[in-house]
């Protein structure tokens, strides 16, 4: 009992330290990642209060929160969306993973720091300095409405690439001390069987469940993860670790139309253990010295130079703009939580030393401070280097603002999908009936975005373009074209709505839709009133329309009953 009780209190301690310092972060506007660092930091007893002290809770839990953030990580890697990416991203993402590995295992000896002599240490330290941060890229780009701008997109394409070279990286970590080809090749090969596997049951048995269970969150949740912990003691009793595991665990729900589903009912539980994962980090941080933040700093100019040097040559030659190219560059500077995880497991086989470990948190939570500051400025740097490399005769053909604008999102069959219907309920069902009978041609135009799965052959089958949303989560929204539409509807009132309201989704569109005419639906004409005062467009109020319904039927009967007589 004093054990659970004892793992009990050190998790308590965490969320309640992490909780404080984040808010903390939030409020000097830095990333919440830095918070739950800090957080545990002050509660380890390397340099805060000594309060979590027991190595084997610090233990269990960094791997409960390492297997179940590397599951959320696995399901925002859609296999079948890097697919769509075409050449050009393919190029981009391969080259600047490969570029940026030998460019800093060639470089990083010639700057003699005191550090990167052990067996492994160089590889390591190429591989954290050619990873950047998801969560703080794509959240700082959300908060700028920037995620759909050519230079978002690219900068997106490239995270997922780094991912899939992580992946592939941990892959083989196992076989480093014994890097034979034969056992490499026998590590890839079970890691593509165990991906077969995965993606065959999630394929034939998963999706079964998921369409038996979605109308209830509880059982997708619990569904869920029950999913990435079978997975994951499969690849252990291959051979593979539990996190590689977790990881095609996330990717195989990913690959299927209700993998938006199963992020949105798992946000919650993804930020409670990527708060324990970075906590148990912070317990693990030694005071750093001086030395340690000088080399941190070098190893951060570093990163920028080759993340500059490796990005904006490649994005200019493909001829995607100057700016564009620096701007994604600027985008990637920092180092990413990947990169730890990477980091942490190497620690695991003996592969790094505790003093390159802290060097390179040091140099993460250092970058992410400064990457907050560069995103938000990113537009000024990359003018200034842009203006910098034309003198040597390289600027762009076109104007840049024209390509920053993206542009509306083209179907294959070239037509434009800029009217985004949420939801698809009672009035929406009316209106898509109306389409088939009175308008054929503006189909093409509509997306349909609603969180039942069910539906979606039935509007595919008559032209429109399904996609999974969750109008009670923002994440799910920013993910099916708000950006390019010149048009949102809503038409679910506060009453059928779950979760959020329409005070809550106009805030939410206005953010996601800049360019957008507003539609809402809304029970009360009081409330109409607001919605339109706030930013809406228009507002639907049903109740509104069935009166003025009625009393033209009844008023046009009654003179026609007056004719008659």
């Amino acid at each position: 009992m004093h054990g659970e009780h004892s793992l009990l209190t050190d998790i308590g301690l965490s969320i309640i330290f992490a909780t404080v310092l984040s808010h903390i972060a939030r409020v000097l506007k830095q990333p919440l990642i830095l918070g739950y660092i800090i957080g545990g930091a002050l509660l380890g007893n390397q340099m805060g209060f000594s309060l979590v002290t027991d190595e084997a809770s610090i233990e269990l839990i960094s791997e409960i929160g390492l297997i179940l953030l590397l599951f959320i990580i696995g399901l925002e890697i859609n296999l079948t969306e890097l697919a769509k990416m075409g050449k050009t991203m393919f190029l981009l993402g391969t080259l600047q993973f490969t570029l940026s590995v030998a460019f800093v295992y060639g470089v990083f000896p010639l700057l003699n720091l005191p550090i990167g002599t052990e067996k492994f240490d160089l590889l390591y330290i190429a591989v954290a300095l050619s990873l950047s941060s998801t969560l703080i890229v794509v959240k700082l780009l959300q908060d700028k409405v920037e995620i759909n701008t050519i230079s978002g997109k690219l900068t997106v394409g490239v995270l997922v690439f780094q991912d899939i070279w992580a992946i592939l990286f941990m892959g083989v970590q196992p076989n480093l001390n014994n890097p034979e080809i034969l056992k490499i090749l026998t590590s890839v090969g079970i890691i593509v069987l165990l991906i077969v596997f995965s993606f065959t049951v999630s394929r034939y048995v998963l999706a079964s469940l998921y369409k038996a269970c979605a109308s209830s969150p509880e059982l997708i949740l619990l569904t869920s993860i029950m999913w990435c912990f079978v997975v994951c003691g499969v690849a252990g009793e291959v051979g593979l670790s539990k996190e590689m595991g977790a990881l095609v665990a996330g990717m195989s729900i990913a690959a299927f139309p209700y993998g938006a589903d199963v992020i949105s009912k798992l946000i919650g539980i993804r930020d409670f253990f990527v708060t324990l994962f970075f906590v148990a980090l912070g317990l693990k941080v030694p005071m750093p010295s001086l030395q340690v933040v000088a080399i941190s700093f070098a190893i951060i100019a570093l990163m920028l130079f080759v993340r500059i040097l490796t990005v904006a040559p490649i994005i200019i030659s493909l001829k995607k703009g100057v700016r564009n190219g620096f701007l994604t560059g600027l985008n990637l500077a920092q180092i990413s939580e990947f990169s730890l995880v990477i980091l942490a497991l190497g620690a695991g086989f003996a592969h790094v030393t505790e003093q390159l470990q802290a060097v390179i948190l040091t140099s993460t939570i250092i970058a992410s401070i400064l990457s907050t500051y560069i995103i938000l400025f990113n537009h000024q740097i990359a003018a200034f280097l842009a203006r910098l490399v034309a003198k040597f005769g390289i600027h762009d053909e076109n104007k840049e603002e024209s390509a920053q604008g993206g542009g509306h999102g083209h179907e294959g069959d070239g037509q434009v999908r800029d009217i985004i219907i949420l939801g698809y309920f009672r009035i929406a069902r009316a209106f898509v009936s109306y389409l088939e009978d009175l308008s054929p041609s503006l189909i093409k135009r509509i997306i349909i975005a609603d969180y039942n799965p069910a539906f979606k052959d039935e509007l595919t089958n008559k032209g429109f373009k399904w996609t999974y949303a969750d109008l009670a989560h923002p994440e799910s929204l920013s993910h099916i074209g708000l950006h390019d539409a010149s048009m949102v509807v809503c038409t679910i009132s506060d009453s059928f709505l779950k979760g959020t309201n329409n005070t809550r989704l106009l805030s939410t569109l206005s953010k996601l839709a800049p360019n957008a005419k507003i539609i809402l639906t809304s029970d009360e004409p009081g409330d109409a009133k607001k919605l339109v005062t706030d930013g809406a467009q228009k507002v639907i109020v049903p109740g509104v329309i069935t009166g003025e319904f009625l009393y033209d039927y009844i008023a046009s009967g009654m003179r026609k009953e007056r004719i008659d007589a």
